[in-house]
């Protein structure tokens, strides 16, 4: 069998749409795109392939652009005047989530295929996120007002960095959210909504750069030009529902915080915990 026949096989073009789709508009928002293409894939009746889990994180490439592409100017203002600063703070910021990857890949993967750790994972962050948004004050209040005054996420103190970046650690369990457990990082340390969200996006760039590219080396032989129309359509779509996603999250969490994610995640992750309660699998097969 060809190897676009086994990719045919595993994931169809319009499924792999899907997944892109899902990528971008969940990557940065606090409801987990790890954990919500888990179950756009169970829902689908996609097998656990390997070709599939190393392609919903090849997909996070366009994520990643979108971000670069948003915030353009700001990242080459702050690579003009403070280049090599701005380089370092978000490299030690990633290096938690980094060391932690590598030390628990093999534990990591085994939870991709289990949609009860998600359920749990969406249900309990639910209710953090609904606690940030009742108690953000308060942590605002106790982080002190000399870090409330720092309102740029290119210019954040590193001890502040590497602390959200331990954070960040915690979206190693799927269903958590990378965005969510950095915001919810950064809100504890006392900065405002937009500052917090803007560092988890800007964040995002050497995590998934570095998650994706560590895939793209592991693919070998599934990496060619019969994968190569799935894997470049997806990025397109992550790319621009990404750029949608972002613009849109902003705005969103200064006028609204985080009730409705909270309440959201909430919601589902109920829901798939009462599905798995009556006996249906929502296990991807390995």
């Amino acid at each position: 069998m060809s190897s676009h026949a086994i990719i045919t096989q595993a994931l169809d073009f319009w499924q792999a749409i899907i997944l892109a789709i899902i990528e971008g508009l969940t990557e940065y928002l606090p409801v987990s795109s790890t954990g919500h293409i888990i179950l756009g894939s169970a829902a689908m009746g996609i097998e656990g392939d390997q070709f599939v889990k190393d392609y919903t994180v090849i997909v996070q490439f366009g994520a990643i652009l979108s971000v670069l592409v948003v915030y353009r100017e700001r990242f080459l203002e702050a690579l003009k005047n403070a280049g090599r600063r701005t380089l370092a703070l978000y490299f030690a910021a990633f290096l938690p989530a980094a060391f932690f990857g590598l030390l628990l890949g093999k534990k990591i993967d085994s939870w991709l295929g289990d949609a009860s750790v998600v359920g749990w994972s969406l249900l309990i962050g639910g209710f953090v996120l609904l606690g940030l948004d009742r108690f953000e004050s308060a942590m605002r209040k106790r982080a002190g007002e000399k870090t409330s005054r720092i309102d740029d996420a290119l210019r954040l103190p590193f001890p502040h960095a590497i602390a959200i970046g331990f954070a960040q650690c915690l979206a190693l369990i799927p269903g958590v959210s990378r965005s969510g457990a950095s915001i919810a990082g950064a809100l504890g340390l006392g900065y405002s909504r937009k500052t917090a969200a803007e560092f988890s996006f800007f964040l995002a760039v050497p995590t998934l750069t570095a998650a994706s590219g560590y895939k793209l080396l592991k693919m070998g032989d599934s990496l060619n030009w019969d994968s190569a129309p799935v894997i470049i359509g997806g990025n397109i779509v992550s790319f621009v529902v990404g750029i949608l996603a972002i613009k849109t999250f902003i705005g969103f969490l200064q006028k609204h915080g985080f009730f409705w994610f909270g309440l959201y995640r909430i919601v589902l992750g109920a829901g798939i915990l009462l599905l798995l309660a009556s006996g249906h699998s929502l296990k991807m097969i390995d």
